[in-house]
């Protein structure tokens, strides 16, 4: 196969892929992961490689200067380039692993943290903008709800939402749509002893397949009409998959913006301009605001594809 078309067969679908990722991220990640076939280096090495870089860039933005904060951001593009490196070859040198796939997981999380945590060291010596007052240990409080109750639950719905599209669009061998039920039932299946890389894995796994579900109870009767109606989704009628893919297209801009690019992008700009707070407000409102708006659409499409299901009945 040509380069272009191990790059296309790379990407999962033009609805849910980002620009940036098609025309940057992911032809330098594939000519990493190339050179790395070549070299014989093992894709959960370069998953590493990307957790230091990530972790690096977090402890480079917690300093205020220029130059610590260029090298920052690229550490963390170099992490991103990893992070598609990995994947690419995982699939090219038929090298996936359940460890691989564990650290890819953690990997995002664990830059984010480290920026998180970086971010709140930098701005509690900085003053509060128009004031006389340090951020102090406040700005702890900020941080972690920027972090855990914002971004994190923003991101693993936006994750979800790509998901549900591409098991529409592509069937269950396009999508990495799981269920909490099927998960826990792997966990539970595991022997008691030993087995410990696969139990951290499903249980945290299963858990965060649980909050996804939680969040989304009209998509959760969708599918349960779905399955009692059709079974299998190669059984869906295909005007019902057009009819629920056409209402999802325009949602997964908004699942882009909840990712990474747009994220890390804000980060730069604000963090080089010495004004970190301006993306921790960003990500409370802003990204808030897209969030609520994206997941009152996604549920209001479920509900109506639900009540067209038992029309027809």
């Amino acid at each position: 196969m040509s380069f272009n078309e191990i790059l296309k067969s790379s990407f999962k679908s033009q609805d849910t892929e980002e620009w940036l990722d098609v025309h940057f991220t992911r032809p330098i990640g594939l000519v990493m992961a190339l050179f790395c076939k070549r070299l014989g280096i093992h894709p959960n090495t370069i998953t590493i490689i990307s957790i230091f870089l990530g972790v690096a860039s977090g402890w480079m933005f917690s300093y205020t200067d220029l130059l610590h904060n260029i090298i920052g951001i690229v550490l963390l593009v170099f992490a991103n380039f990893c992070d598609s490196a990995d994947g690419q070859l995982a699939r090219i040198a038929n090298q996936k692993t359940l460890i691989g796939r564990m650290l890819d997981g953690f990997a995002g999380d664990l830059w984010f943290f480290a920026i998180y945590v970086g971010l709140a060291f930098r701005m509690m010596g900085e003053f509060v903008p128009g004031t006389s007052i340090h951020w102090g240990i406040g700005i702890w409080l900020i941080v972690i709800i920027s972090g855990f109750l914002c971004h994190s639950p923003q991101s693993s719905l936006a994750d979800y939402y790509r998901q549900i599209h591409l098991y529409f669009l592509k069937g269950k061998e396009g999508s990495e749509l799981d269920t909490y039920k099927s998960q826990w039932q792997i966990f539970k299946s595991l022997p008691k002893k030993g087995a410990f890389i696969q139990k951290v894995f499903y249980f945290n796994y299963s858990n965060y397949c649980k909050s996804q579900e939680k969040r989304t109870p009209a998509f959760q009767k969708m599918m349960l009409t779905l399955k009692n109606q059709y079974g299998d989704v190669s059984l869906y009628p295909q005007d019902l998959k057009d009819k629920f893919l056409n209402e999802s297209r325009p949602l997964m801009k908004y699942t882009n913006i909840l990712t990474f690019n747009v994220r890390a992008i804000c980060i730069y700009v604000t963090c080089l301009l010495n004004c970190p707070w301006v993306y921790l407000l960003i990500e409370l409102t802003v990204l808030n605001i897209i969030y609520v708006y994206m997941h009152v659409r996604h549920e209001k499409l479920c509900k109506r594809i639900t009540a067209s299901i038992d029309k027809d009945n």
